[in-house]
């Protein structure tokens, strides 16, 4: 085996993985505050590519400063999706909540369809074509900028729910949510501004994704099935269990594409069969929350 061959293949799984923790932590601190299985997160990434794609291409905005103004929009829509949609099902059965979420899915994919067509489109930077080398590893620099933005944010959400008054709120009522509203927390509050946050770190992958990938109206759904699949891996509410569970299958496609033939064909089939696996041994996932 060509040792330098493999440290490449295992950099950008480490890559791939970053970019899917950037969609599942969101997807799971979502879940792991209100127990609603979100489909329509992945129309988040799929708004944030394209705001990131006219940003730069109508107003020259360079697509990491376009960072922030993404982050902030998808929060704004999270926020308003949750208190005029999710909120009126929040207790109803989880079928409703499915049935829901994925109208919502459809209602956003075809107004994409309408407005921007179903053709695929990409932008190109002044540093898009620019590779970093690490000794015998080239990596583009758009992937490891989208890297250091996963785990920018990752860290930062981390010491958000550790550090500060929200985050014990956000804590208390993953744990209990009756006992946090007989503790005098605002738990409706909570749960627009948890969903709010998770969208816009979908938000945040739709940049990412538009420098190193085609935006199109369905992009979202190719993200939002494989941040379910780590959500699960990990275990439901539990960020380090997204992180690993992204790891995990970023590592995995990146192997299979390049050490079994016709890999490319065979990688997210082979991924999901270790996430079935690992599921088999511990059925609640690797760091599920109680």
């Amino acid at each position: 085996m060509d040792l330098a061959i493999f440290a490449q293949v295992i950099a950008n799984g480490i890559l791939t993985g970053g970019l899917y923790a950037l969609i599942a932590v969101g997807l799971t601190l979502i879940f792991g505050v209100m127990r609603v299985i979100n489909f329509v997160h992945g129309e988040t990434l799929m708004l944030g590519s394209y705001l990131t794609y006219f940003l730069f291409t109508l107003y020259g905005i360079d697509p990491f400063l376009s960072l922030p103004l993404a982050i902030c929009a998808l929060f704004v829509l999270g926020v308003a999706i949750q208190r005029f949609f999710i909120n009126p099902v929040i207790d109803a059965p989880h079928l409703n909540q499915i049935l829901l979420t994925f109208g919502l899915v459809l209602i956003i994919q075809n107004l994409a369809l309408i407005l921007w067509s179903g053709n695929y489109i990409s932008m190109t930077t002044r540093y898009s074509a620019i590779s970093l080398k690490f000794g015998p590893l080239s990596v583009g620099l758009t992937r490891v900028l989208g890297l250091i933005i996963a785990v920018f944010l990752t860290v930062l959400l981390t010491l958000a729910l550790k550090r500060t008054e929200w985050g014990k709120a956000v804590r208390a009522v993953t744990q209990d949510r009756e006992a946090a509203m007989l503790m005098g927390v605002n738990v409706n509050r909570v749960n627009m501004v948890a969903f709010g946050v998770g969208s816009a770190m979908g938000g945040a992958g739709g940049v990412v994704t538009s420098m190193i990938m085609y935006t199109f109206p369905l992009v979202g759904m190719l993200f939002v099935l494989k941040a379910f699949a780590i959500v699960v891996l990990g275990g439901f509410g539990s960020i380090a269990g997204a992180v690993v569970g992204s790891l995990i299958l970023g590592l995995t496609e990146s192997l299979v594409t390049h050490y079994v033939p016709r890999g490319s064909g065979w990688a997210e089939g082979v991924s999901f069969a270790v996430l079935v696996l690992i599921l088999v041994v511990r059925p609640k996932g690797l760091f599920y929350a109680e």
